[in-house]
């Protein structure tokens, strides 16, 4: 059975935004989706965070396009109003992290790849850079 990994919205900006040094780890990890070794499961607002950014360096045409390229090796989890109460109710300190890790556990993620797993603290799998990710291949 592939692992189901949670990608954090930094992970996903890197990628698209093509932000060196970290587009390299990050187009790494979704090669594996591309060779069917891993799902990526990425949130609805990191569609959002990334859509504002790339339109505001690259342009809205350009933005939508990456992104819908994106999509085709992605999953894209839900967010309901059983989320939005988790979050609301959790001990995270930010709102935007207990959404996306309710998100990960939510959609049955095996880890979340993070560049900030200090976000993370209150997680209950395991939190990993895309770094520390491709090194325990």
């Amino acid at each position: 059975m592939k692992k189901r990994i949670f990608l954090d919205t930094n992970v996903m900006l890197d990628f698209l935004g093509e932000r060196l040094p970290f587009y390299i780890s990050a187009a790494k990890i979704l090669s594996l989706s591309d060779k069917n070794q891993y799902t990526l499961i990425v949130s609805p607002i990191s569609y959002a965070t990334v859509s504002y950014f790339l339109t505001k360096s690259e342009g809205s045409k350009v933005a939508i396009q990456k992104l819908r390229k994106f999509k085709v090796i992605t999953e894209v989890c839900i967010i309901n109003e059983q989320t939005i109460e988790k979050g609301l109710n959790s001990d995270f300190t930010d709102f935007e992290d207990a959404l996306q890790f309710y998100n990960a556990i939510d959609s049955n993620c095996d880890i979340i790849i993070t560049r900030n797993s200090k976000d993370f603290k209150k997680s209950t799998i395991p939190v990993l850079s895309p770094d520390e990710f491709l090194n325990t291949l």
